[in-house]
């Protein structure tokens, strides 16, 4: 069956058929089907004979398991060293890389026609498939590991050789950062291993790189493209102040927008009316090599960057025909349709601030494993993704590595994981939340700012501190947390990079991601049950804690309920976070390691998550009175949030 299906794609592609749904993971290559199984399979499947089926049906229990078995055995080293470097990239085998690069050093003579020959073709072959949905991000990210040891192993053989230039000519240069403030790079990670596969250059600059650092690296590299990512909401700000200065210094290189909170409509909006040249968001890895391909190739650029203006014309033309039509409520009119939720204090039993840590072991059990997927563009729900007729074999394989690199977390003490939280008196005073040292409530220690929905549809326009008894109307109380899993995670970065190993870099930084998040789902439930004790007999599966089915909530800011991260800082002063946890806040409010988690706990039962935007300028100049901070600097930090231009 497998065989059929890889003859019948094969042929109905160069037919015309542009659309199909497979089983990528159990397609073998057409090319490496079994010579006399595939001219049967081709006789039935092509009607090339009247006898074919009866002839396919002898052939059909010598293949029987045919697959599968070449899955596993050797044969393969019985090719040629090109078919066996080729072979070695396709499937992501390290095993035998050395030994064959040495191979094909030895029969081709020069290093460079190495790199510029049978690796090259093998990576070649590698972009097509993935291109062609038969390869996934997981395998394709084991192919550049495979790449990359086999260049190590060349180059100092390669720089020995002073004519050599030491690399192929690449289809062109791409200058990569996370913008400044910002420490996520899992996303740009793998964007660049999918373009070096696919014969680009990638200068990669890391994380927090100022705009002047990345546009002077791209001078310095003849960069045919700039590329930016980012996670956290002020990092759009960011990427609109580089394609500002982009433009102020005349540049003309295409401008790459990438990152969880990007979007095409954000693009489109607020960023590529900024630069004269072409600006493109790309939705994902896959999408990269496309989008640089079309930019970059002589006969596409025009059209493509024509459709691209065009496109997000249209968008910033219906927005502003939305933004005719969406009527907001002044903020006077949004307080006045505030619910009216009575108050539900409820004292903690072991209030003050805790310290705590956990073994890296008691977090494994509360991974929720589904955003693990998504991160290698796996999109699926577990545990159903693990038996999807697409995506199965991959996800499964891609679990078992996780699993085998948790084992050795946990046994060689890669991770710690630590955090605080903080049980307070706290009663809401207008929009804001007062937080008190002690029981009396004489004067705040602290004041969180939270802002209201102004959406004139909405029967109640919210606020988290409509969650919190207001002044006078009963004793309340707040919590407050911050947790990390990153402690101890860059010297094995280092290692695993030293070694060429992205797969595994990048697989450890997604698998302290999900533990830093098992980490604040563990300590939420031990403070409703224990700390705050508010819930002392909850009893839930992990199924019932992903899908939040729980008393309280736990908002943070950053996050569409309150989307200024800068009330990060309240937290911060108030927990001592940096002190207690290591965990430092970027000058953009980004939380360095990258795996960590903060936020607040509300107990009241009715409390919700929800989202404010958009908001109104009036609410903008309210809030920045209550934070004594300029309506400038509120305006950079809730951009994304806003219903006007500023």
């Amino acid at each position: 069956r497998e065989a059929i299906h890889s003859v019948f794609l094969y042929h109905a592609i160069r037919a015309g058929m542009d659309m199909g749904i497979v089983n990528a993971g159990a397609l073998p290559i057409y090319e490496q089907i079994e010579p006399t199984l595939r001219e049967r399979v081709e006789d039935a499947v092509l009607a090339r004979r009247p006898d074919a089926t009866d002839r396919l049906l002898q052939v059909a229990e010598s293949a029987k398991g045919h697959a599968r078995a070449a899955r596993t055995d050797l044969a393969w080293r019985e090719g040629s060293v090109a078919e066996r470097l080729q072979h070695a990239l396709v499937h992501g085998n390290t095993d035998f890389i050395e030994a064959d690069t040495e191979a094909a050093l030895a029969e081709l003579g020069r290093p460079i026609l190495v790199i510029e020959g049978p690796l090259m073709d093998g990576m070649n072959v590698v972009g097509d498939l993935f291109g062609a949905g038969k390869m996934f991000l997981p395998q394709v990210v084991k192919s550049a590991r495979v790449m990359k040891r086999s260049v190590a192993w060349l180059t100092p053989h390669l720089e020995a050789e002073k004519a050599a230039s030491g690399v192929s000519e690449a289809k062109g240069c791409i200058v990569m950062a996370t913008v400044k403030g910002d420490v996520h790079d899992i996303g740009k990670n793998i964007v660049g291993v999918v373009l070096q596969c696919n014969n680009y250059e990638v200068v990669d600059l890391g994380v927090m790189v100022p705009t002047q650092r990345i546009l002077e690296a791209a001078r310095a590299n003849h960069a045919d493209l700039i590329g930016l990512s980012g996670l956290i909401t002020p990092s759009l700000e960011e990427m609109r102040h580089v394609a500002l200065e982009m433009e102020r210094q005349e540049m003309t290189t295409p401008l790459l927008i990438g990152g969880a909170t990007t979007s095409r409509v954000h693009t489109a909006l607020k960023i590529e009316p900024c630069y004269s040249a072409p600006v493109v968001h790309v939705l994902d890895a896959s999408r990269a090599v496309g989008v640089a391909g079309s930019l970059l190739s002589a006969e596409q650029h025009d059209a493509a960057v024509a459709k691209i203006r065009k496109t997000y014309a249209q968008i910033r033309a219906r927005r502003a025909d939305a933004g005719r039509a969406r009527r907001l409520r002044s903020l006077e009119e949004a307080r006045a349709h505030r619910p009216q939720l009575a108050p539900a204090p409820r004292a903690p039993l072991h209030p003050g601030v805790h310290e705590v840590e956990q073994p890296i072991e008691a977090l494994i059990g509360t991974i929720d494993w589904t955003p693990f997927f998504h991160t290698w563009e796996l999109r699926g729900t577990w545990p159903r993704i693990l038996d999807d007729a697409r995506l199965g074999e991959q996800a499964r394989g891609l679990l078992q590595d996780a699993e085998a690199m948790l084992e050795r977390i946990v046994a060689e003490d890669w991770l710690r994981a630590r955090g605080v939280v903080g049980l307070f008196p706290a009663n809401a005073v207008g929009d804001d939340i007062e937080i008190y040292g002690d029981p009396l409530r004489q004067a705040p220690i602290e004041t969180l700012h939270t802002l209201r929905q102004q959406a004139a549809h909405l029967e109640h326009n919210l606020a988290l501190a409509d969650f919190v008894a207001p002044k006078g109307e009963g004793d309340d109380w707040i919590g407050a947390f911050a947790v990390t899993t990153g402690l101890g995670i860059d010297d094995h970065l280092a290692l695993l990079e030293a070694e060429h190993d992205d797969y595994s870099a990048i697989l450890l930084k997604a698998l302290a991601d999900r533990l830093a998040e098992a980490f604040a789902e563990v300590l939420h439930a031990r403070v409703r049950s224990e700390l705050w004790g508010y819930a002392p007999g909850e009893s839930l599966s992990l199924p019932e804690l992903i899908k939040e089915r729980y008393e309280g909530i736990r908002p943070a800011p950053g996050y569409p309920a309150q989307p200024d991260h800068s009330e990060k800082r309240t937290l911060w002063r108030l927990l001592q976070i940096e002190e207690r946890t290591g965990i430092q806040l970027t000058e953009a409010c980004a939380m360095w390691p990258a795996a960590s988690v903060s936020g607040l706990y509300l107990s009241h039962p009715g409390s919700r998550y929800f989202g404010v935007a958009p908001l109104g300028r009036d609410q903008i100049e309210d809030y920045a009175a209550r934070k004594e901070v300029p309506i400038a600097e509120v305006e950079r930090w809730l951009s994304p949030s806003l219903a006007y231009d500023p």
